[in-house]
């Protein structure tokens, strides 16, 4: 940010929620006191990035005047295939002549956007061995009309943009601030389940370890039941809404390893999901590490980015194949709606595996996992990925540890939707950490 600031409104435009969250701190202690949630306009955002900046930003206008939100200036995440790509390097440890020369090239070589004007900056990573011979340097790149559409957005609505960020870092904060006390010293996978796309991050003591981002969402869970139950969109999200996964029986799969890489007889070769190889169980390649977060310059102008933690944007990945092992899910009993989004389960579960396949591959290990999104809110989720993964899984609230004084948002309405804030929220703690 330009200049430190003791309260924000943190920003998330998903693709069907547009959530926002003020964040106020005092004395180092953080109070939110507004949330909002309004539904996105219709195809003003997609999963490649935002379209329409008049829409985003009359809908963002009516969450704030909604919320009572009254902090002028705003922390936005900028999400898509389209709209940034970031990634962390290893590169050889060099002074700082040598590295922004490097940089510059690495940059230059690994602009992915078809627009010839972009913004992109670096910075090199914290360093937790400086006898390596290596550093890790994160690098950010977006076009220039991507960050102008946010810029756009946020001077619609009302609001002065004060940084702009990446999912991943928003999370990020979010699980340093409320799990710290209970998970610091463990590498916690934090599932975001989108409308259309899942995120996949793996977080230790505050720092990103991992990101991926995987093309499954709850809108395909809507979309399995309408085409499995020829009933409409709106009647299958109330179907979905009555589906109990708790009900599924999982143990037939779980002893080959439900969601596929594991049993079925195969030797096991860990899943590159950054790798160009459209098998998805070919060896690993040289990949891209997780990458960090960037910040518009002061008063509006984005000539530069600013890197601050390890964090990541998914990219375009291959179609992967079909799980080589391990069947869907059993529903039990005869729900023609939990049939009908058992398949997807398993390809849920199947691209979370292979992401925790991947890291493990390279050294890492996860001890727990977290879920938020709205997906989140599927009856018995949480227990079902635990059981599947075969390990802890928890309901992911960004709002445990924090003091919340929300005048027009009442206690059902934040119980009913306290998981689908935790980038809003994470975005609003940048004052505590950045």
């Amino acid at each position: 940010m330009a200049k430190k600031l003791n309260s924000v409104l943190g920003i998330d435009i998903g693709s069907r929620r547009i959530k926002i969250a003020e964040v106020r701190s005092s004395g180092g202690s953080p109070t939110v006191t507004a949330l909002g949630m309004v539904d996105t306009p219709e195809g003003a955002v997609d999963h490649t990035g935002v379209y329409n900046s008049d829409a985003v930003g009359d809908a963002i206008k009516q969450a704030i005047q909604e919320s009572g939100a009254s902090v002028p200036h705003a922390v936005v995440s900028i999400a898509g295939q389209a709209s940034v790509l970031v990634r962390t390097l290893e590169v050889p440890r060099m002074n700082p002549s040598e590295l922004k020369e490097h940089m510059q090239w690495e940059i230059n070589r690994n602009i992915p956007f078809a627009e010839s004007t972009v913004v992109s900056d670096f910075k090199p990573l914290r360093d937790d061995d400086p006898a390596s011979q290596h550093m890790d340097v994160v690098m950010a790149i977006s076009p220039q009309s991507a960050i102008d559409t946010l810029v756009a957005c946020m001077k619609r609505a009302g609001r002065t943009t004060a940084a702009i960020d990446v999912e991943p870092m928003g999370l990020a904060r979010s699980v340093k601030a409320s799990y710290d006390d209970l998970f610091g010293s463990q590498s916690v996978c934090v599932i975001d389940v989108g409308h259309k796309t899942t995120s996949i991050n793996i977080y230790k003591d505050g720092k990103l370890l991992m990101p991926r981002t995987v093309p499954v969402g709850g809108e395909m869970f809507t979309q399995a039941i309408v085409d499995g139950m020829g009933v409409s969109a709106s009647e299958a999200e109330g179907l979905k809404s009555q589906v109990d996964l708790t009900a599924m029986d999982i143990s037939a799969s779980n002893a080959a390893g439900f969601g596929g890489g594991g049993g079925g007889g195969q030797d096991f070769v860990p899943y590159n999901p950054f790798a160009d190889d459209s098998n998805p169980f070919a060896a690993p390649a040289a990949a891209p590490e997780p990458t960090g977060a960037f910040e518009p310059a002061p008063a509006n102008d984005v000539s530069s980015i600013y890197a601050d933690e390890p964090i990541n944007q998914p990219q375009a990945e291959p179609e992967p194949e079909p799980p080589m092992s391990a069947p869907a899910p059993v529903p039990v009993g005869d729900s023609r709606a939990m049939s009908a989004v058992a398949p997807v389960l398993d390809e849920f579960v199947a691209e979370i595996r292979r992401s925790i396949d991947y890291f493990r591959s390279r050294g890492g290990e996860v001890d727990r996992l977290m879920i938020c999104g709205g997906g989140a809110k599927m009856k018995g989720m949480a227990d079902f990925l635990g059981k599947s993964l075969n390990m802890p899984c928890d309901l992911f609230d960004p709002l445990r540890r924090l003091n919340v004084s929300a005048k027009k948002a009442d206690s059902g309405f934040i119980d009913a939707h306290r998981e689908e804030f935790a980038i809003a929220v994470g975005n609003g703690l940048h004052i505590l950490f950045d």
